[in-house]
């Protein structure tokens, strides 16, 4: 999916007013109740005419039909940009040759025939033919199908950088991927679904919502209905008879006039616009409800390799314990790094290489076991066998606490020299990795990590909205604080395993708070899942993208400020237009009610009686008074459609100024814009003569 991707908008109006015209099918019509009433009002009216096809009742019931269809035209609208980009995404969706590996051998077979588990080779040029996870080599993909991004990205294995997607291109190098969806249940297939809103539900807001607006309905009607059989009683107490309009179709049009209709009708808008507006800034959201929650969230967790820095740590220098060689350490750390396939264990590998021209060696056989690294022991290594069977070299490498008590369990002496530099190079912010060979601590690998450009004033953005920012990290505490301080989160969390991570997230969930989570490795996924936002970076793990609510295409993960932003731009934007459209028919019953009784009471005929005081707008009849709201309603619809899609425009504001400041634009200005419409509606019915 790309950003540059452009909409014919000229195409999309004339697919919205097809679509406004089968949104028109009762089981559409049923999942918006208040503009439900309007659709059966608009039939009741229709066959009224039957009976009285007089102008005025023709009129009455075009404008409560073309109510139902500026509504329908609202959320076709919003729907039809997420259908061109699915439309666009399924022209991806092509059938290409894999070659999957059988006994290691490669045979030609259909992407289609591939199966969850099957092992493909990609060489450059190579379509990758389904979703899966490089588990051999490095490679650099083009992915600017999904992410409009034309740069190549890289893509390898052993890292959180393993995923790849099945439609995009490898420009270089040769990767082994193991396949990890099929088709029809590919990335591609699950964003078409999503973008078409095939798995949109009411988030508990809008249900919320709806409840209200569903009472205001039911309690308008009952009000409605009780007109009648008031001015008839009315109308015999003064001596009067039929000049109070209670005809079935002005019934229905008051009730259409009265009831919450503008946020009814662009209410599903105002939701898929904002699924729309997160994809426009390319990022996936798999719901209305996880957009929502991101206007709320109260607190932020971060992954700090690859989020808050560039990820990519590399070694620089090799810092010897006293009385160790420099090219000693640097043999000991690059043998402990030989089966090390994350970058920072390639560029031991490599750094060892440039400085002190060690080649790899051949160490496979049965004589040496490689031990990776784990999140509980924090060390990898390598055990070297004599060949009596015994240990005769015990190399370690990993966090400085974890290899303290490894050395120490052997009875080795952790010098208080090698203390000193890992303190060091945690104040600077860097990452040490302590190398050591049985009992001997032979020194610290300088491993340095770069915070993101703008990533500071990013967070200071955050906390202007009430964000507290939270960095989690797997360094020590020292460099967690450097790092922290450096980028300007608030608080931050070290030597933290995926199980610290889940803690955190309940722990502040239990105290009410609303939390967001960015990862993109698989031990993120059980946080990602539990986060009521979880935005999963697509250079990450299939592991991660799957238990995110969201993902995000480029990878950024400041993004985050965008998809909050766009939460709460969402949420004020159904609040205004709320607060609009129960307004406006405040005014709309102002306009209506007096002109419709204004005659009752008269003292002579053709005079007017003491409630025509009330018909402030002077309008012309109760014939006049009546069109000119139902026109008035069905034209403010299509005249808040550009906000419903475009959200109110969102600042950094406290909500007690915000609320205040939507308050007196969107409560008074509903107040005051029917006023003036209805009576110009009025003065131009009168003129061309549509009003009796």
């Amino acid at each position: 999916m790309s950003t540059s991707f452009k909409i014919n908008y000229s195409s999309l109006i004339r697919q919205a007013v097809i679509d406004s015209f089968k949104k028109l099918h009762p089981r559409d019509e049923i999942k918006n109740l208040v503009m439900f009433v309007v659709w059966l009002g608009s039939i009741l009216t229709t066959l009224w005419l039957f009976k009285d096809c007089s102008r005025f009742n023709v009129q009455i019931c075009l404008w409560l039909w073309f109510t139902c269809l500026f509504a329908n035209f609202a959320e076709a609208m919003a729907e039809g940009r997420g259908k061109a980009h699915a439309d666009e995404l399924r022209k991806m969706r092509t059938k290409t040759v894999a070659k999957k590996l059988v006994n290691g051998k490669e045979v030609s077979v259909p992407s289609s025939e591939l199966k969850i588990g099957d092992r493909v080779v990609c060489t450059p040029g190579d379509l990758v033919p389904a979703d899966g996870e490089v588990v051999e080599g490095i490679a650099t993909v083009d992915e600017s199908a999904i992410t409009g991004e034309s740069a190549p990205v890289v893509r390898e294995s052993g890292g959180d950088r393993s995923a790849v997607t099945g439609g995009t291109r490898v420009t270089s190098d040769r990767i082994v991927v193991r396949v990890t969806a099929e088709e029809g249940n590919s990335f591609l297939d699950r964003m078409i679904a999503m973008i078409e809103g095939a798995r949109r539900q009411l988030t508990p807001n809008e249900i919320a919502l709806n409840i209200v607006l569903v009472s205001l309905t039911a309690l308008f009607i009952v009000v409605v209905l009780a007109l009648p059989p008031m001015a008839l009683f009315n109308e015999k107490a003064a001596g009067q008879t039929d000049v109070v309009l209670t005809s079935l179709p002005v019934l229905l049009a008051l009730i259409v006039c009265l009831i919450p209709t503008t946020i009814g009708g662009l209410l599903s808008a105002i939701g898929i616009a904002g699924i729309d507006r997160l994809m426009r800034r390319n990022v996936l959201a798999t719901s209305g409800r996880a957009v929502e929650a991101a206007g709320d969230v109260d607190v932020l967790l971060l992954d700090k390799t690859g989020t808050i820095t560039l990820g990519n740590r590399q070694a620089t220098e090799f810092i010897p314990a006293p009385g160790v060689a420099l090219d000693v350490l640097a043999d000991a750390a690059q043998l402990a790094s030989l089966a090390d396939e994350t970058p920072e264990g390639r560029s031991i590998v490599t750094l060892a290489k440039e400085k002190f021209n060690l080649r790899g060696r051949d160490v496979a056989g049965p004589l040496v076991k490689f031990v990776p690294f784990s999140a509980q022991t924090r060390m990898s290594g390598v055990d070297l066998a004599a060949h009596d069977g015994k240990a005769a070299r015990q190399i370690r490498k990993g966090a400085d606490a974890s290899v303290r008590a490894w050395v120490e369990s052997h009875g080795g002496l952790y010098v208080n020299e090698v203390v000193a530099a890992v303190e060091k190079i945690s104040r600077a912010g860097g990452t040490p990795l302590v190398v050591a060979e049985n009992e001997n601590v032979l020194g610290v690998i300088l491993l340095k990590d770069i915070v993101k450009g703008g990533i500071k004033e990013r967070f200071a953005q955050l906390r202007t909205m009430g964000i507290r920012t939270v960095m989690i990290t797997g360094d020590n505490p020292l460099t967690a604080a450097a790092i922290a301080a450096e980028a300007g989160v608030d608080d931050f969390i070290a030597q933290a395993k995926p199980e610290d991570k889940l803690a955190r997230i309940r722990q502040e969930q239990s105290g009410g708070k609303l939390i967001a989570m960015i990862g993109d490795g698989t031990n993120d996924a059980p946080s990602l899942a539990q986060a009521d936002v979880g935005v999963a970076m697509n250079s990450g793990t299939q592991a991660a993208r799957e238990a995110g609510n969201m993902v995000d295409l480029d990878s950024n993960p400041t993004k985050l400020i965008e998809v909050v932003e766009i939460g709460k731009q969402l949420l004020m934007t159904r609040g205004a237009l709320t607060t609009f459209s129960i307004a406006n028919d405040v005014s709309k019953y102002f306009a209506i009610i007096p002109a419709m009784f204004g005659i009752l009471y008269a003292t002579k005929p053709g005079g007017v009686g003491p409630l025509d005081k009330m018909n402030i707008m002077y309008l012309h009849s109760p014939e006049s008074a009546i069109l000119s709201a139902v026109i008035f309603n069905a034209l403010i619809i299509v005249a808040l459609i550009p906000l419903a899609l475009k959200g109110v425009k969102y600042q950094p504001l406290g909500a007690a100024v915000i609320l205040r400041k939507n308050m007196l634009i969107y409560g008074v200005g509903g107040i005051i814009v029917p006023f003036i419409f209805i009576k110009l509606i009025d003065v131009l019915l009168v003129a061309v003569h549509l009003a009796p």
